[in-house]
């Protein structure tokens, strides 16, 4: 396929991927992505000549696509709120209703020094995008996994911003500590919703961050016990949830305090997908 031209290994790659029934507008995403071509570019590129190391590199990613690697993993990086983060099967794919998230947080607090929990950071998404936001903010990003701590210094290194990163389950690492705000987006799919998933995302993503016990509602329970427990003391916490878990998530919280000023947010898709507990 050497002596093909962009748009012929496009349409090859297009075809292809058409053909398992995947995404066709991944094809796009991958050749720009490998090519750093925008789509401007591509298209002035496309009568001519893809370079062999191009074309070689370009067809296997859609050969890993074919066979289930999502195209954020064969790349290597995602965006996410303007910036490009590291990513690999350690991590989730960071997605846009986290970026709406991110952006309640910010609109919330427009103060500019606070200190901040990002707990089940993953690669970091989260708790990078807030200070590289508000620079003055004391950020500290914490994870079960060492391997995705890994992706989210590899993610502080690149966006030059300075964290701290702690390992350990859920608010245990920081125990005795006092922050303005923790900020989360916890495994939250129940384990009886796998059959309605992708199964590239079964396949490819860390089952540790996708999954929780009792609905999907395990994490928030033991984060509103240990916060119960003054484990961290703090004053507001926003959480991430699935799209059907606003009610329950609101009992959880209401339970353990009765005097906490809920508030469910819904995403620009009209589901219920973001929480803020505020405490009195």
């Amino acid at each position: 396929m050497s002596n093909w031209t962009y748009y012929e290994s496009l349409k090859w790659a297009s075809a292809f991927v058409q053909s398992k029934h995947l995404d066709e507008s991944a094809a796009t995403y991958l050749l720009q992505e490998l090519s750093h071509l925008d789509q401007t570019h591509l298209l002035l590129k496309y009568r001519q000549p893809i370079p062999a190391d191009l074309d070689k590199r370009y067809v296997s990613a859609i050969e890993q696509y074919a066979a289930g690697v999502p195209p954020q993993y064969i790349v290597g990086t995602a965006p996410f709120y303007g910036e490009r983060f590291v990513v690999n099967e350690n991590v989730l794919i960071p997605r846009q209703e986290t970026e709406e998230l991110v952006e309640w947080v910010l609109f919330a607090n427009p103060q500019p020094d606070l200190s901040v929990l990002d707990v089940g950071t993953g690669s970091g998404a989260i708790g990078l995008t807030l200070k590289k936001q508000r620079p003055d903010w004391q950020v500290t990003l914490s994870d079960l996994s060492a391997d995705a701590l890994g992706v989210a210094r590899e993610n502080a290194a690149r966006l030059k911003a300075a964290v701290t990163v702690v390992q350990g389950d859920l608010l245990t690492p920081v125990a005795g500590a006092e922050f303005d705000l923790i900020v989360s987006n916890p495994p939250y799919i129940s384990h009886a919703e796998e059959g309605e998933m992708d199964p590239d995302v079964l396949v490819s993503e860390p089952a540790m961050a996708l999954f929780a016990d009792h609905q999907g509602l395990a994490i928030y329970e033991r984060l509103a016990d240990q916060l119960k427990q003054r484990k961290v003391i703090t004053k507001q916490v926003f959480l991430e949830i699935g799209f059907h878990q606003g009610q329950a998530v609101r009992q959880i919280f209401e339970e353990r305090f009765p005097s906490a000023m809920i508030t469910v947010r819904q995403d620009m898709a009209g589901h219920d997908r973001m929480v803020q507990i505020r405490f009195k």
